[in-house]
Parts: C-alpha cells; sequence; structure tokens
C-alpha cells in the first residue's frame, strides 16, 4: 500500500495537541487508539516494546509517549485535558500496562510494538511515528500492511487464502477505495485490508456471501482531521514544479498552496480558508493564554514570558520591532506546551512557536487583514508540504534542523505573503532560512522539550524575519529550495544517533542537564527516560 500525497492540515500545520512532543505525545494517542480499535474497545492487558538502539527508551516518558499511549488506549484524543492523568486513569480503568525495551534493531527510530490484549485474544500493532504526529501503521498481526489513520479500515481475516482472489474481487464491487492482500512470515494469517470513506458492514459482507470466508473482522476509525480519497492527484509535491503550475514571478504563494491543499482534501476555497481560520483561531487563543499566565509543576522553566513584556512596554529593551514582538509570542506559545496547554504542532510540537508566533507577531505589526494572515498561513503550509515530501519533520531522524529549522523556513515564507511577495521570493526565503541551520541538532536538556527549545524556535524567528527580509531585497539564496532539502535529509542520514532527540549527547549530557534530570526524579515525578 501506498501513502498518498501530504496534506497541510494532516502532515504540516497540526495536530492541535497537549504534550511536549508531536513526535511522542500526539503519534502516540494516535498509534494507540488504533491499537483499541484492533481489540475492539478497552484492552485488559497492553504490552509496549520500544528498541533499545531507537530514541525511544531514552525519551518515552519525558515527551510524552507513554501520556498519549495511555490516553489513546482510553480512547481520547490528542487535545484531551485529561491526557496529564492518563496513567493513573488507564489504571483506573483496569488496564494493566508493562513497557519492555528490546534489541530488535529497528530500522526506524521511533517504533511502537504494542501487544493489546482483550478477551484472552492478543492482536499485535507494529507501527511508527514519523514527524509532526504523522504515523504509519506497518504490521499487524505480523501481517504486513501501510496505514496512516487517514481512512476507515476493515481488516478481514482469511479463513483460507485460496478465497483471498475472489473475496477481493467481490469487496471491490462494494463502495470502497482499495482492497488489498496483507500476508507475513513466520506462519502469520493472511488478512483482506479494506480502505474506505465509511466503515464496511457486516451486512454488506454477508450480503456479498462472504461472510464464512473470514474468520474475524476487525475496524480502525480514521485519527487523521483531512481524510484520504481513491486516486488523489495534486499538482505538484516540489518547489521545483511551481513553475509549470502557474508563475511564480508575480503569483503568491497562497495560490499555490490553495490549489494544492483543494485537490489533495476534495474541497474548495472556502472550506480551505475555514480550517486555516480555526487553527490560526487555536494559535491566537495559545498566545493569549501563554501571555495571561501559566504554570505547571513538571516543567524546567518557570514562565518568563511576563517579564519581557513589562520591560518591552517599559521601553527598557533594545529596539527590535516585530522581533521582540516575535520574541514575546514565541515565548508565550512554547510556555502554554510546556504546561501541558492546547497549542497546534506546526510543524511540530517541539517547534510549535517559531511559525506561529512569527506569523501572528508579524501580522499584527503590519496590521494584516484576516484573509492575508490566513493566506501567510497557507503559504507556510505549502513550503512544510515540500519539507515532508523530500525530507522529515522528526528530531529524531534529523535533529532540531528537522524541527525549528523547518518551521523558520515556514515561518520565512509567511513574512513574505504578508508584504505581498510573490511565489519566487517566499521560496528564496525558505531557502535562506533552511541553509542557516543544516546540521542543527537536538540535545534536550534534562531531557525535556523546553530547553534548548525555548531559544530555538526564538532564535527561528529571527532568522526567519532576517530571511524574509533579504529575500524581499533580492539577496541570492544561490541553492534551490529543494537541493537544499536534499541537504537536509542527507544530513540527517548522517547525523548521529546521540544528536537527534535521544539525550545522549550534546547539552543533554552536560552536568548542568544531568542534575536538573537527576533533581526531576528524585522529586518523584516519574518523568525520566534516562533516570530508570
Amino acid at each position: 500500500m501506498k501513502g498518498l500525497p501530504p496534506s497541510i492540515f494532516n502532515d504540516v500545520i497540526g495536530p492541535v495537541m497537549r504534550g511536549p512532543s508531536s513526535s511522542h505525545s500526539a503519534a502516540s494517542v494516535r498509534i494507540a487508539r488504533l491499537a483499541r480499535d484492533l481489540c475492539g474497545g478497552d484492552a485488559e492487558r497492553v504490552l509496549v516494546e520500544f528498541d533499545v538502539h531507537g530514541s525511544l527508551p531514552t525519551t518515552h516518558k519525558s515527551q510524552g509517549s507513554d501520556m498519549g499511549l495511555f490516553g489513546g488506549l482510553l480512547g481520547w484524543e490528542a487535545d484531551d485535558e485529561r491526557l496529564p492523568e492518563s496513567e493513573a486513569a488507564l489504571a483506573a480503568a483496569g488496564v494493566a500496562c508493562e513497557i519492555r525495551y528490546v534489541d530488535l534493531h529497528d530500522p526506524h527510530p521511533n517504533t511502537y510494538r504494542l501487544t493489546v490484549t482483550r478477551g484472552g485474544i492478543e492482536h499485535h500493532l507494529v507501527a511508527i511515528s514519523t514527524g509532526g504526529g504523522m504515523i504509519t501503521v506497518e504490521s499487524i498481526d505480523g501481517c504486513n500492511v501501510a496505514l496512516f489513520g487517514d481512512r476507515e479500515v476493515t481488516l478481514l481475516d482469511l479463513a483460507s487464502t485460496a478465497t483471498a482472489d475472489v473475496a477481493k474481487s467481490t469487496l471491490e464491487r462494494l463502495p470502497v477505495d482499495v482492497v488489498e492482500l496483507a500476508t507475513g512470515g513466520g506462519g502469520a494469517a493472511a488478512m483482506l485490508v479494506v480502505q474506505s470513506q465509511r466503515p464496511i458492514t457486516d451486512e454488506e459482507i454477508e450480503d456479498a456471501g462472504l461472510d464464512s470466508t473470514f474468520t474475524r473482522i476487525r475496524r480502525l476509525h480514521p485519527v487523521l482531521p483531512v481524510r484520504s480519497r481513491p486516486d488523489v492527484e495534486v499538482p505538484f509535491l516540489h518547489a521545483s514544479e511551481l513553475d509549470a503550475h502557474g508563475d511564480v514571478a508575480t503569483q503568491r504563494l497562497s495560490d499555490f498552496a490553495l490549489d494544492y491543499e483543494c485537490a489533495r482534501g476534495g474541497i474548495d476555497h472556502d472550506a480551505v480558508f475555514a480550517m486555516t481560520r480555526r487553527i490560526r483561531d487555536i494559535m491566537r487563543a495559545g498566545v493569549d493564554q501563554g501571555l495571561a499566565g501559566t504554570s505547571y509543576p513538571d516543567r524546567i522553566l518557570p514562565q518568563q514570558s511576563d517579564r519581557f513584556a513589562e520591560m518591552l512596554q517599559r521601553g527598557e529593551l533594545l529596539d527590535g520591532g516585530i522581533l521582540n514582538q516575535a520574541t514575546l509570542y514565541v515565548s508565550a506559545l512554547m510556555e502554554v506546551k510546556s504546561s501541558m496547554g492546547v497549542i497546534v504542532a506546526a510543524p511540530t510540537a517541539g517547534s510549535c512557536a517559531t511559525f506561529p508566533g512569527t506569523c501572528l507577531a508579524a501580522a499584527d505589526a503590519v496590521d494584516a487583514d484576516e484573509e492575508t494572515t490566513l493566506r501567510a498561513m497557507l503559504a507556510a503550509g505549502l513550503i512544510g508540504i515540500f519539507v515532508t515530501t523530500r525530507s522529515s519533520f522528526a528530531a529524531e531522524v534529523g535533529g532540531c534542523q528537522a524541527e525549528t529549522g523547518a518551521g523558520a523556513a515556514m515561518a520565512a515564507a509567511a513574512l513574505v505573503e504578508l508584504r505581498q511577495g510573490p511565489a519566487k521570493v517566499a521560496l528564496s526565503a525558505a531557502s535562506h532560512a533552511l541553509q542557516n541551520v543544516l546540521g542543527l541538532v537536538c540535545d534536550p536538556i534534562a531531557n525535556r522539550v523546553e530547553a534548548p527549545c525555548l531559544g530555538r524556535n526564538i532564535t527561528g524567528a529571527a532568522n526567519a524575519l532576517s530571511c524574509a527580509n533579504i529575500a524581499l531585497a533580492g539577496y541570492d539564496h544561490l541553492v534551490p529550495l529543494d537541493q537544499v532539502l536534499d541537504a537536509h535529509r542527507e544530513i540527517s542520514e548522517n547525523m548521529a544517533r546521540e544528536l537527534r532527540c535521544t539525550a545522549l549527547g550534546g547539552l543533554s549530557i552536560t552536568p548542568a542537564s544531568k542534575a536538573i534530570e537527576a533533581k526531576l526524579c528524585g522529586n518523584g515525578d516519574g518523568g525520566c527516560g534516562s533516570c530508570d
């Protein structure tokens, strides 16, 4: 099964969530919700296995994988206000959960292996978190699949593989998108995997004369906001392809973004703007919440944006213009994230403030109207499409260049849009911004997504503002965005595991970082990954 083109609202500007890390907190919710569907409801026992060579053994507690898994197993959404208490709620529901570290050599560092038991029957699911809350389910009960949480899925266990071809052709006469045979090694039974816009009912299966063909029927429900449809075609997937679709020297990048998302989602411009407006409102509410004050016992940094706001208002800071306002907004959003408030991972939770804080601050500074602001967000979203198509947002794959680096490139394009610059200039700004952060590692202090994340989100804002201005002034970026993204991917592949959000290198292992981590573990918060 092949994944469909990314969506701005699935893959780039989203999910709406609580927690420190979209790769951990949001993705794990989605994986666990699918595991819950797999066993037909609340599990009795759950075994979670993480590869000792991956990123999760050292980060699953401190960066929210556990919280997300426990909430997802209860059927909660990624922005559920109860998520901080999910471990206690799962125990209260009588679900026994065990987490093991196993020598597996999984190819992807963010691999989740879940065994869920209900009614004495075990169900096995293997999935990966691919960055920004996106997931791929790779195996179910030993059968190889490729599911993304973007459609209704009906799993039909075959009584005999001899009936597979007939059953497949019969099912394809029903209102389905695709039917595929999934098999596996090691004696795994075969199943037909049906993806559709709505669940295939037992009655439809019976009416088709297939009720005795299958030994078991299970249904997985979508976990992404934008559903996929069969035969989706998008006008382009790479920045270099825009020339064939329009005039990058005169059209704005948001024009291309609108065309792209309308094609991807099967919706019109009004629907795209409506979805963007909802995201804008959540981001704006996050800024307001952060400025009003936040607190949370399990966090490293106290609220600091209030002091910055006071000094800015009194004129006691150096004149930074838009950058000072962006610093304030970025700080406020990061503090909301660290206090378990609702954020938009744009493109990730660890970089949830670079693009939103910078874009909103600049929009306020230039008194942009609503449509201009929404268009700026869409322009940023299209840059994110190019990033995720050629590289990755996941810090576990590419370090912080994958998170705040992408966020800065997105923000730079948004700022050009706010100044009515054409797509050519927005692409130049994004190229400049991403070039500036190639090789930036991810080394969270005390194994938390707070520092140096805050500083890197703020410097991402400075990077974006500078690059938008030099692009508007005609500075030559020299290397086209697609080629920068290819370098981004290559650097990710060569980056040491210790520097890719594992808390095993860089600032993470400094004496100061270890002292903070030990103090947190000593307080019995249960939040450290590497102090066990």
